[in-house]
């Protein structure tokens, strides 16, 4: 059977079976197989009696069968993998401990007085924890839990509340660790430290798209965001920038102590040592000449802390602003150890997933119950996707066995469309899928079918201004594509983030309410999306 039917009875077919309430896992799984059947056994549809006499069950343990289990085992025992589960692990345990409410605590003080302050304060740790553990939905409820009330108690407008919130909380597909980007660098077998490295600047450039969106809009119409009530305790504005400059000197201090002695353990170790023929790459923060430049830190930031600010205010400081240090510990643990070259993706998985549980046992929160119900819910995301994975994976390999992803190519680039407008419409194919569909099978389904098309287009006329160098095509495809599907998770009619909320949300807050809160921050999150498609090298401004 020729590949145009079975790419049509393939869209149909999908659409069908989610329409009618099956998951996407055994939908997939399904039309892998009868994409098999209907380009290598065909006569199965007409005459089942006939199995066993085709090149698909003729011979078991061989032909493309083979080949397609092959490939759905390759990508399941890959080692990468495992840090998904210890992700969400992570994710699971902030959710019920402590630490993200003390981080909030110390945010909210430090903000407390700036309109628009509580907004602001949730984009932040939004941010923090997108870099604490990359993951979506248990951000979304967690702010939905902490910061939702705060700001419908102060009278803060209700979709703007709503908006950051699930703007904001969504931003774990973009900023490393982004589960998003390590399934995608398995399947399309890129550099996930590459992806990780490109997605920083775009990532903390739509967290501050959104940022800014709140201090300008609370500024022009102040009665969206009014200021609360000043304790009685609330230092003045001054005294409380200094008690800031204090906090931030110990922290400077302390990581700069820790970077010394990390520095210094490599030197005695040798483990410093470059090789300049050999290429070997350089430790960040750990070479010999970064010695007198971190032992100035420390020691500036002892200065800072005890004669510039002052003992008393740096002490006030560190009392307000050390539930930021267990945030800050665990991302300099993950993304620490993967950038100082100590470990992989996985082993920093790990590592996160550990940390968090030493602080929990350390601030006396960890129980039984509550790693129980970590462990729990961990198994219940990890299986959702690894299900997803299986028969998403089945039918791309089943598709690709059968030409398709050659056929679209040839279809696409053949037809001599101008290159933006092939970019358009995958983007607009993204956007449509995202609505209805998973991102797991999005990245399963569609882009080991639209990477090898964006790989044949002309690398210069990709983009507007500047010029991407071609070893980077799939770190920015990469990068537009979560970019993409942070629309994806705000989009109606079944965005999650708006489940995700209303799951927490007050009984007055309808999912209408929560979409029509979304529409400008989908409008940011389509702006920022537009500059990684215009401006291509912005993913190579960290990257060697």
């Amino acid at each position: 059977m020729d590949i145009g039917t079975i790419s049509l009875v393939l869209v149909l077919g999908l659409i069908t079976l989610l329409a009618i309430g099956m998951p996407l896992g055994f939908a997939s799984a399904f039309l892998a197989l009868v994409v098999m059947i209907m380009k290598f056994e065909p006569t199965l549809l007409s005459n089942p009696l006939s199995f066993g006499d085709g090149l698909l069950t003729g011979r078991p343990g061989t032909g493309p069968l083979y080949i397609l289990t092959q490939k759905i085992f390759d990508l399941m025992t890959e080692y990468v993998l495992i840090s998904v589960p210890l992700f969400i692990f992570m994710a699971a345990l902030l959710e019920r401990s402590g630490i993200a409410k003390q981080m909030y605590d110390s945010l909210d003080f430090w903000l407390s007085r700036v309109r628009g302050g509580i907004a602001i304060v949730t984009s932040i740790m939004a941010v923090i924890m997108a870099a604490m553990s990359g993951i979506i939905g248990g951000e979304v409820v967690l702010l939905g839990l902490i910061a939702l009330p705060q700001m419908l108690r102060l009278g803060y407008n209700q979709n703007l509340a709503i908006g950051t919130i699930c703007a904001s909380g969504s931003l774990g597909t973009m900023i490393p660790p982004s589960i998003v980007l390590i399934i995608y660098g398995l399947i399309t077998e890129t550099s996930i430290k590459a992806l990780f490295t490109g997605a920083f600047v775009p990532g903390f450039m739509l967290a501050s798209m959104i940022i800014i969106y709140i201090v300008v809009r609370t500024q022009i119409n102040p009665s969206l965001a009014p200021l609360p009530e000043p304790k009685s305790d609330d230092p003045p504005g001054p005294v409380k920038w200094g008690m800031f400059g204090g906090f931030m000197s110990i922290l400077l201090a302390g990581f700069a102590t820790i970077m010394l002695v990390r520095a210094l353990f490599f030197t005695v170790t040798g483990q410093n040592v470059i090789v300049v023929e050999d290429n070997v790459e350089r430790i960040f923060l750990g070479m010999i000449y970064h010695l007198p430049y971190l032992f100035g830190a420390a020691i500036l930031g002892i200065v800072l802390a005890l004669f510039v600010f002052g003992r008393e205010k740096s002490a006030k400081g560190w009392e307000h602003g050390r539930g930021l240090v267990p945030p800050f510990t665990v991302i300099g643990v993950v993304l620490g150890s993967i950038y100082g070259g100590i470990s992989g993706i996985t082993e920093a998985a790990g590592m996160g997933a550990f940390a968090v549980l030493v602080i929990a046992v350390a601030r006396g929160e960890a129980s039984v119950a509550l790693i129980w119900d970590a462990v729990m819910r961990t198994l219940r995301s990890t299986g959702t996707i690894i299900w997803v994975t299986i028969g998403a994976a089945g039918l791309a390999g089943a598709y690709t066995l059968a030409g398709g992803p050659n056929y679209i190519a040839n279809l696409i680039v053949g037809s001599e469309m101008p290159t933006m407008f092939v970019l358009l419409t995958m983007m607009a194919i993204l956007l449509f899928m995202g609505a209805f569909m998973d991102w797991v099978g999005i990245v399963l389904l569609i882009i080991p079918v639209f990477l090898p098309i964006v790989k044949k287009l002309p690398i210069e006329e990709i983009g507007l201004l500047g010029q991407l160098q071609p070893k980077y095509v799939a770190v920015w495809f990469g990068v537009l594509f979560t970019m993409n599907m942070q629309v994806s998770f705000l989009s109606p009619p079944f965005g999650p983030a708006a489940f995700y909320l209303k799951s927490v949300a007050p009984p007055h807050i309808s999912l209408t309410d929560i979409f029509r809160g979304f529409l400008p921050f989908i409008g940011i999150q389509i702006l920022a999306l537009s500059v990684i498609l215009i401006w291509p090298p912005i993913v190579e401004l960290l990257l060697p």
